[in-house]
């Protein structure tokens, strides 16, 4: 549905860029022309994502080393990008921490740890950014991948759910801030994505997966490659007056969760014909 070449000559940065969705969708915007630039602490990961996207697309792929929590290095990640680059069109926040846990169990540094990657994070990339584009006067795109319980809250994950609620209500200011300097400010709530690393420790038996699956309306995960066509949408000039927005990709699973009698859909054709007859009594 695309055209080729819609990033032509477009810089987009992402961290957490060199695994899972970020990996995903520093692919897609390549193929689509983009200049990409894949942030992680992970220089080794780094370099080899860069050298498989680019052996597939043939646009440049920069891998730069940088922990999103240190905003002191900030500005030799953003001189490295242009240099290369000459400017940066558009942000992806991807990079994230999680892990399950009984809140109680946490100790206040596991707390800090996700804040500081997830909110933090987001924030310094976005400020950074946000002052260049200003200050150039660019025009510019941020993404920033949330996550469905941003909105309503998720026991076991809390250090996650507050810090992507934080960032989504970061999105939603900064779209109202900065839409005078031709800002905009997107984010993505994406349901279950299988991914090598996160999937491990947060679903690790096929029992929780084969649970999850069924209490979503589409009986599946999601495919990288719809989530990276979103992302690419959002970021593109196709989706020039939207901002502050939030688009839930989950295949339905938190309105199936959400909608108090959507737990019927268990009931057999038995149990329906059963009802039926009890209701003529």
């Amino acid at each position: 549905m695309f055209k080729e070449n819609i990033f032509l000559h477009k810089t987009i940065l992402i961290t957490g860029g060199g695994t899972g969705l970020g990996k995903s969708m520093a692919q897609r915007f390549s193929e689509l022309g983009a200049n990409v630039i894949i942030v992680s602490r992970k220089s080794d990961i780094l370099q080899k994502s860069a050298r498989e996207i680019e052996a597939k697309t043939g646009f440049p792929v920069m891998p730069v080393e940088h922990d999103v929590r240190d905003y002191r290095n900030m500005k030799h990640v953003l001189q490295r990008g242009l240099d290369q680059f000459g400017q940066i069109d558009a942000l992806v926040n991807n990079a994230a921490g999680n892990f399950i846990s009984p809140t109680e169990q946490l100790t206040y540094k596991a707390f800090n740890t996700i804040v500081d990657i997830v909110l933090r994070g987001s924030y310094y990339m976005t400020l950074a950014l946000g002052q260049y584009w200003i200050r150039e006067r660019m025009k510019g795109a941020v993404l920033n991948i949330v996550t469905t319980y941003a909105s309503t809250g998720s026991g076991f994950v809390v250090p996650s759910s507050v810090a992507k609620a934080g960032v989504l209500n970061l999105t939603r200011s900064l779209a109202a801030e900065w839409g005078k300097y031709n800002i905009r400010l997107n984010a993505i709530a994406p349901g279950p994505f299988p991914t090598k690393g996160a999937w491990q420790r947060l679903i690790p038996d096929p029992e929780l997966e084969k649970a999850m699956i069924n209490r979503i309306p589409l009986k599946r995960v999601g495919d990288h490659l719809e989530l990276a066509n979103l992302a690419a949408y959002l970021l593109s000039d196709y989706a020039g007056y939207i901002t502050g927005e939030v688009v839930t990709i989950d295949g339905g699973e938190w309105l199936a969760g959400a909608g108090e009698f959507n737990f019927l859909e268990k009931l057999s054709a038995e149990d329906w014909q059963a009802f039926k007859k009890s209701r003529k009594r």
